[in-house]
């Protein structure tokens, strides 16, 4: 079992930063890839930005060149730094984690409790 724990989230004005956290704990024996979602008011679930055990990092049009993610394998841990915010990234901010088991064969998807980013114009 994984258990996901956000933190960071707020209210920033337009053109502000916001930097989101999100630490794994529990019974694994790796956590491999690692993502944000968001989830505005009456919309659907979007990937904002991942990233693998290695460092490889993929990011959704809307937030490329503002958003960043990064990662620390030691303390299981994903950050999400969040520039030049914009009223339109308000939403609930999600992490996801994928990990492997000690049988290094069964893979688990794991959700964070979500944390709230609210941009005001």
């Amino acid at each position: 079992q994984v258990q996901l724990v956000e933190s960071g989230g707020g209210l920033v004005q337009a053109g502000g930063s916001l930097r989101l956290s999100c630490q794994a704990s529990g019974i694994f024996f790796r956590i491999n890839a690692m993502d944000w979602y968001r989830q505005a008011p009456g919309k659907e679930r979007d990937l904002v930005a991942s990233i693998t055990r290695g460092g490889s990092t993929n990011y959704a049009d809307s937030v490329k060149g503002r958003f960043t993610i990064s990662r620390d394998n030691a303390r299981n841990t994903v950050y999400l730094q969040m520039n030049s915010l914009k009223p339109e990234d308000t939403a609930v901010y999600y992490c996801h984690g994928e990990s492997t088991g000690y049988d290094l064969r069964n893979r688990a998807q794991s959700w964070g409790q979500g944390t709230q980013v609210t941009v005001s114009s």
